[in-house]
């Protein structure tokens, strides 16, 4: 497993994987800005700034997340909401075919390895109010903003 840290407008991006794909990107408030990025991760560090930068709405390298099969399926279901949208946990319970299964679908949500890329940050509370974000509300806000793709212009 290779990785490096890219610094990001919401902190420090730890990005890990091989051949067979990236398998986690995680974000943290301190760290050190590799000199270096490995050759098997650097599709993934330009399509994050990319991303960043406003000129990505999707991602296309390969991904590899450890987890469950629960886990993974969760995961699948996650990168099928469109950049720019929300959905609850509710909502996703019932894609995934099981209403009772919102705690689950959070539990995996919480543990979704793959920062931005398996979009996490676009499942909702069913009131539409920003909850569990391991990363921090603050920065899922900042990340639903991002991707709000009409602008509300201030008064003032």
């Amino acid at each position: 497993m290779q990785e490096c840290t890219v610094i990001t407008p919401l902190g420090f991006a730890r990005i890990a994987g091989n051949e067979t794909g990236i398998a986690e990107i995680s974000v943290l408030d301190k760290g050190k800005v590799s000199e270096k990025v490995p050759k098997v991760l650097q599709r993934a560090v330009k399509q994050l700034d990319d991303y960043f930068q406003g000129k990505r709405t999707s991602f296309d390298f390969k991904i590899n997340p450890k987890g469950t099969e629960f886990q993974k399926k969760v995961w699948r279901e996650l990168c099928a909401i469109p950049f720019g949208k929300t959905m609850s946990y509710l909502e996703l319970s019932k894609k995934l075919g099981d209403v009772k299964a919102i705690r689950a679908v959070a539990s995996a949500n919480a543990k979704n390895p793959i920062w931005i890329v398996v979009p996490c940050h676009r499942v909702i509370g069913s009131d539409g109010s920003l909850v569990g974000y391991a990363g921090g509300l603050y920065r899922k806000k900042w990340l639903l903003e991002h991707e709000n793709t009409h602008k509300q212009q201030t008064l003032f």
